[in-house]
């Protein structure tokens, strides 16, 4: 291998000094850049030339940008540093709190949030050192309110959430577990106190005292535990709340005692991959990346007929037994055969014991299914319920154990 030319840097002007700068603010927004990136970036715009903006933006883009999801934090971070002029203007406006009424319908993008406290490096997050009087002593401030952001965490929008807040709310999704109740079994056991009469048993018994009978034995059912089968939608409408729905789903998953015989999860977009085996991980960074390599539709485009088709016929034998609940995380905006999509969901109700249907774009008050995908999908599910926020993944223990639960399903029923 051909050894690589010592690095030159330029006299005069500070192009390597700013890509250094450029760099830190990317990895302040959580991609992975290395002092190695950053030689590589200095390198390549030596050789790619600095005349052309749109070539160094794809120069830049090629040495510091490794996976699909990465290339939105990229571009928006490359739009504030180097192009434009009133960035830091545009920077505050996307840390101050949105006003409530009109404003609260616009959602600020977490590309455009991540990218602004980046480049701010936290300086307006900073909080005041705490206040002295003359005498030296700590005036005491009510921290109360630190419950307040905690519970305003838990109801906010992942799309809305900063990089801080997203560090924190995979904490909070790595605590939370989805409880099960078991089911009965039609196979018995004895049990002394059992509600069912054991004849057979009782009589058995009578034999060895010549044919007296003592008791009568009893026996009551045996209870089995379900599995969950996760389809979780990749495209990408739906980047950011599938992540955190995987880091939901992996907690999930190693939790010992909700009660699932297994948990199976698959990912699709324009195909369907089977990630079950990656969740068993305990490393949930680990987990993600792994099935992050093997599933390559991350945030393409959406196939859900075509998708489950593919599950029906491969894998619904195999994992749907036993009375297992599938969880489907999708929005439902579909660019396939609205057909196919309604024969595919109509085999995968019958062939399990509960569908629940997570959409995040039940988020809108004025939520309406009007989307062909939609309309298609949701005749065929039993609940339909919200997923955007850590609040409506705890609720996903009340639609789990209550047969009865619907959620937002018939009225939206109406609306078709």
């Amino acid at each position: 291998m051909a050894e690589l030319p010592p690095l030159e840097l330029p006299e005069e002007g500070k192009l390597a000094q700013n890509i250094t700068h450029f760099a830190r603010a990317l990895r302040r927004a959580g991609l992975p850049v290395g002092p190695g990136k950053v030689i590589d970036a200095v390198r390549a715009v030596a050789a790619a030339g600095f005349t052309e903006r749109e070539d160094f933006y794809w120069t830049l883009q090629a040495v510091f940008v490794s996976r699909p999801e990465q290339r939105q934090v990229f571009a928006q971070v490359f739009r504030l540093y180097w192009r434009d002029p009133r960035y830091l203007e545009h920077m505050m406006s996307m840390l101050l709190p949105a006003v409530r009424g009109v404003a609260e319908e616009r959602q600020v993008q977490s590309a455009e949030k991540r990218a602004a406290e980046a480049l701010l490096d936290g300086a307006q997050r900073e909080l005041p050192a705490p206040e002295q009087d003359e005498a030296g002593a700590e005036i005491e401030i009510d921290a109360s309110r630190t419950a307040s952001a905690r519970e305003r965490l838990r109801t906010l929008d992942f799309e809305q959430m900063s990089t801080a807040e997203i560090a924190e709310a995979r904490r909070m999704l790595a605590r939370l577990s989805l409880p099960v109740k078991p089911l009965p079994s039609r196979r018995l056991r004895a049990d002394s106190p059992g509600p069912l009469p054991d004849w057979r048993a009782t009589f058995r018994s009578a034999l060895r005292h010549g044919g007296e009978i003592r008791g009568i034995a009893t026996r009551t059912r045996r209870e089995r535990w379900p599995s969950l089968v996760v389809l979780c939608d990749i495209s990408g409408s739906m980047s950011q709340y599938s992540r955190m729905a995987l880091h939901f789903l992996h907690a999930v998953a190693n939790h010992k005692g909700a009660g699932w015989a297994r948990v199976h999860a698959f990912t699709f977009g324009t195909r369907l991959t089977n990630i079950t085996r990656h969740l068993a991980t305990r490393d949930v960074d680990a987990a993600l990346a792994a099935a992050g390599t093997e599933a390559q539709d991350w945030q393409g485009g959406t196939r859900i007929g075509a998708a489950l088709h593919r599950f029906n016929n491969d894998w619904s034998r195999r994992v749907l037994g036993q009375g297992a609940v599938v969880l489907l995380i999708s929005d439902g905006l579909d660019r396939g055969d609205p057909e196919e999509l309604t024969r595919e969901m109509q085999r995968l109700h019958l062939s399990a014991r509960r569908v629940i249907w997570i959409n995040p774009l039940l988020r809108w008050e004025n939520f309406a299914p009007r989307a062909a995908g939609i309309r298609a999908m949701l005749p065929h599910v039993d609940c339909f319920r919200a997923g955007h926020s850590i609040a409506s993944l705890e609720g996903l223990a009340e639609a789990v154990s209550s047969a009865a639960d619907a959620g937002e399903k018939p009225r939206l029923m109406q609306l078709l």
